[in-house]
């Protein structure tokens, strides 16, 4: 079966294989960071991104070279891009592309897949796969031919940015990659442009800043989208002109910073409660937010919108306002309109007072936890002498149960998109992809930029070979293991060898144990880098120091605590039920 654009093959002239076509694509669309595993039938599409001057990275499972391509799309806003081979491989991307989605991440998977001409005979690794990213992404296409594909990586680019950001997908057959074809029947668009810039309706912003100034009991509420659309600078001057009181989401921290006055982060529940007005910025009213439903808000709480995406507004709650567009745009507007008519919210109100309070209770509670000497150590305790040693422009990656959920609390945030964690989807296995995406982007940016991830020890389990790449690559990331022996909580090893005297250990172990005293230090010190055991204060503000002042190489901080070690007392239940 001939394959289809092979015309242009014959003849003089210089010829190109597919594989250069997709990288020389890519390179005009500025795509830069390539993640991945090769194999048959994408190791040469690999290779001539490489010659191109872009950076691949070889990881070691393909879910977690897919969590890495997104994140770069989130922290750069032009998408990575994760390389995958046929069937299986595409398979364990799909996690990636499914998170990316969730999270209004740009992405773009490119996928080999089965020859044409073996199609519906059982070919190696054959697979659907265009019709199984439909699910995932915003785009999932075949080019028709390679000539073709220039004009389809270029439209998968700019559906990736472009509205509410996602994943597209780019499937490759196995015959394109090393098809020649004349370089003369081949033409490269030019960058797309970025994408365009919306405003919300003039009479809706009006309407938003009268129902701003009439409220009683304001609150700001900043979403991911937010540090996304690079919106940081106009809503912190909202924050202060207004004198409105703040609460981030958890990658919306640091789109003002977590130390500023106006920050109520440590009176979530209170102040979700409470507030009459409330207004989103980047933020869904999902699971995060409780869906806007009481009795986490009040049952007339007056909701105003701002999102990218007209599919979001109006979500679970009907809003008193809607503003349609660019959140930048858009908060410059309602400044406008402050501006026209200064106004500013009391900052002695009643709703001060009661936020203030409420924070400062919090606080001492966790306070008191942190300042425990009990052996091992509590969560708190470890969080608060890691918080002492942060550079202030880290970049934060997170991700476990107790330990993502307290180290928000405690872990801050001064600059924005400098916070990465298990995101909309709640996706366990990303800690370690992100950290080597924000290694990457810190490396060409500044290179003294440090990246955290911290880890609970469950969390660290689903992608831990990526040691070997962040060493393979001498990427200076701090990993912090945040160690329980379980999922949520574990057993000590007395209580282990107990548990082990009833019977097989299918039978008996409870299933949220994990082995305990895991030496996941020794997992770095296999591949090289620097590893440390830590069970007391002493020990971790010692080892922490010397893996934040040693960037020739990476770091792993498995830290011992308290097996039965939990979060203090929620006014809600951290999740959805809202009858307790």
């Amino acid at each position: 079966m001939p394959a289809s654009g092979s015309a242009g093959s014959g003849g003089g002239g210089e010829q190109v294989s597919g594989a250069n076509v997709i990288a020389r694509a890519l390179r005009a669309q500025e795509v830069r960071y390539v993640f991945g595993v090769v194999g048959i039938p994408v190791t040469e599409v690999a290779v001539a991104a490489q010659e191109l001057g872009m950076r691949y990275v070889g990881m070691r499972n393909e879910q977690a070279a897919c969590y890495a391509a997104s994140a770069v799309g989130y922290l750069t806003g032009r998408p990575g891009v994760c390389l995958v081979v046929s069937g299986p491989g595409l398979i364990h991307a799909l996690g990636g592309m499914a998170n990316a989605h969730m999270n209004c991440w740009p992405l773009i998977v490119i996928g080999g897949s089965s020859e044409r001409n073996q199609e519906t005979m059982g070919a190696f690794q054959e697979f659907p796969q265009v019709e199984a990213c439909r699910l995932y992404t915003k785009f999932s296409v075949r080019p028709s031919s390679v000539e073709a594909i220039p004009s389809v990586i270029e439209k998968a680019v700019r559906s990736s940015i472009y509205g509410r950001p996602g994943a597209c997908y780019v499937d490759i057959p196995a015959d394109f990659v090393t098809l020649q074809v004349s370089a003369d029947s081949v033409k490269y668009l030019e960058c797309c442009m970025p994408p365009p810039i919306s405003m919300a309706e003039a009479s809706a912003v009006c309407m938003a800043a009268s129902v701003i100034r009439s409220a009683r009991r304001p609150l700001l509420i900043i979403g991911k989208g937010a540090a996304y659309a690079r919106a940081e600078e106009s809503i912190r001057k909202l924050v202060e002109q207004c004198q409105l009181p703040f609460l981030p989401t958890p990658m919306g921290k640091g789109v003002v910073p977590d130390s500023h006055p106006n920050c109520v982060s440590a009176a979530r529940s209170r102040a979700l409660q409470f507030a009459d007005v409330v207004v989103l910025l980047g933020a869904r009213l999902n699971w995060i937010l409780h869906f806007g439903l009481p009795p986490r808000y009040q049952p007339d709480v007056k909701f105003i919108q701002v999102d990218i995406c007209a599919e979001e507004l109006g979500n679970n709650v009907r809003p008193a306002v809607t503003l349609l567009g660019d959140i930048d745009a858009i908060t410059k507007q309602l400044l406008e309109q402050f501006d026209k008519s200064p106004w500013q919210y009391p900052t002695e109100s009643k709703w001060w007072n009661l936020l203030r309070e409420k924070m400062k209770s919090n606080e001492a509670a966790s306070q008191e936890l942190a300042s425990r000497k009990s052996l091992p150590m509590n969560y708190y305790t470890v969080f608060y002498h890691v918080q002492e040693q942060l550079p202030r422009d880290c970049l934060v990656v997170s991700e476990g149960a107790n330990t993502m959920d307290i180290g928000r609390t405690v872990l801050q945030n001064c600059l924005p998109r400098h916070r990465l964690d298990a995101g909309t989807f709640g996706t366990m296995g990303v800690g370690l992809g992100f950290a080597i995406a924000a290694a990457l982007v810190a490396k060409d940016r500044n290179p003294e930029q440090r990246v955290i991830c911290v880890e609970g020890d469950s969390a660290f389990g689903f992608s831990g070979m990526e040691v070997e790449t962040i060493c393979r690559y001498n990427l200076p990331i701090v990993i912090l293991v945040v160690n329980n022996n379980g999922i949520y909580q574990g057993f000590d090893a007395e209580s282990w060898k107990e548990l082990q005297k009833h019977g097989d250990a299918a039978s008996v172990i409870p299933p949220m144990c994990l082995l305990p005293n895991s030496r996941y230090e020794r997992v770095m010190t296999a591949f090289g880098g620097e590893g440390y055991f830590v069970q007391t204060p002493e020990e971790l503000q010692k080892s922490l120091r010397q893996a934040l002042a040693d960037t020739s190489r990476p770091s792993l901080l498995n830290i011992m605590i308290e097996p039965q070690a939990m979060r203090k007392a929620q006014d809600f239940h951290w999740l959805t039920r809202s009858n307790m």
